[in-house]
């Protein structure tokens, strides 16, 4: 996926903090989704239409990494995404 794709949440969610994560409640689906802290952090960062490259950035910053996740932040992405949980833009 390119660095630049962008991303935002999908609606029709519900979302409680759970100690070290977030339960979402999807009523579309009846599901219920429950993130690790990781997830949580780029799923709160999907807001606003940040990009695979500003989330992996965030949590380079956050965690004090040496570079980037952009894997692991592109796998956490398109796991999210899979779930309904965010969507593309544009």
């Amino acid at each position: 996926m390119p660095a630049d794709t962008r991303f935002e949440h999908t609606s029709a969610l519900e979302t409680f903090e759970a100690g070290d994560g977030y339960v979402l409640y999807d009523e579309l689906r009846d599901r219920v989704h429950f993130l690790n802290p990781t997830a949580a952090i780029v799923y709160e960062l999907c807001k606003g239409g940040s990009s695979l490259a500003d989330i992996a950035g965030e949590l380079s910053d956050g965690f004090g990494l040496d570079a980037p996740p952009l894997d692991e932040v592109e796998q956490c992405l398109e796991s999210l995404e899979a779930e309904h949980l965010i969507r593309r833009l544009g």
